[in-house]
């Protein structure tokens, strides 16, 4: 039923509130989870931007690891750049994901967006089933 699950990290409580869940559905349907981390660099210097890197690499090889030791083996890492609502479902879209879990806040949006949350545009712009986790 959920053959590929797609998880949207970042350093967020909620993030951290939807990793028990990402596992439980990755081992009840034997799906291929893949984890995405997003940096939208747009107001950050190049230092800032280059630090939010290394945190991000950093962020997807624990979290990443932590799934392999609770048995999940069939799991892959993604950093991309851009607008973080775009980027989630363009890569949803580009897998055929199934469905994707997030956490229902993470890093807000900038500029014009700013009053929206990442996981509502989510919900408005994705190609399939979200799940969203207080």
């Amino acid at each position: 039923m959920f053959d590929k699950l797609l998880f949207p990290i970042d350093n967020s409580r909620e993030t951290s509130h939807a990793l028990p869940l990402v596992a439980d559905m990755a081992q009840r349907y034997q799906s291929q989870v893949y984890l995405l981390s997003v940096l939208d660099d747009a107001e950050l210097g190049p230092e800032q931007a280059q630090q939010a890197r290394q945190n991000i690499q950093t962020l997807l090889k624990q979290t990443e690891s932590g799934l392999h030791q609770i048995g999940l083996g069939n799991v892959k890492s993604e950093y991309r750049e851009g607008k973080v609502p775009f980027v989630i479902c363009d890569m949803a879209d580009e897998l055929e994901i199934d469905l994707i879990i997030m956490g229902c806040r993470g890093l807000s949006l900038s500029g014009q967006g700013r009053d929206d949350s990442v996981s509502n545009r989510v919900i408005n712009l994705s190609p399939c089933p979200v799940l969203v986790v207080p």
